[in-house]
């Protein structure tokens, strides 16, 4: 095998330098992403924990509402017994208040009696005004002063 001769390096020919900010543009997007890079994992932790906080707060919210619920629930039953429990005193006041021998009783003491005899007495019938208001407004303004008198 025949080595081929070395070549030296050549300078190169400069070339006029015409893409100064596109390279400054590039160097700089590339620092800064890698500066975002270094908190991509801190930023998806911290959403994956505030997505896992909003869920275990919505279940302590809906865990005391549910709480709340059932005690205002105990209440209205402990509300409904103690008013059926007043309504049957109620009741039995009331039969007590309206048996017989009681208003016997109380008729004697007011010297109440039954009648001897019966009377019909038929009472005139009520005398009714004619309504002289024709406008449909003014109806109830002419009640209302027809009463005021």
């Amino acid at each position: 095998m025949l080595a081929q001769p070395r070549q030296e390096a050549r300078p190169r020919p400069s070339k006029p330098r015409t893409n100064v900010r596109t390279a400054k543009n590039a160097t700089q997007r590339r620092i800064s992403r890698k500066d975002r890079a270094r908190y991509v994992g801190l930023a998806r932790f911290c959403g994956v924990l505030a997505i896992a906080l909003c869920l275990v707060m919505v279940y302590v919210m809906l865990t005391a509402r549910l709480t709340s619920l059932n005690y205002a629930v105990a209440k209205a039953q402990h509300e409904r017994v103690t008013l059926q429990a007043q309504g049957a005193r109620l009741d039995d006041q009331l039969a007590a208040l309206r048996s017989d021998d009681r208003l016997a009783n109380v008729a004697a003491r007011l010297h109440m009696q039954y009648p001897q005899q019966f009377a019909l007495v038929t009472l005139p019938a009520p005398v009714h005004h004619e309504d002289r208001s024709h406008l449909a407004l003014l109806s109830g303004l002419a009640t209302l002063f027809r009463a005021a008198k």
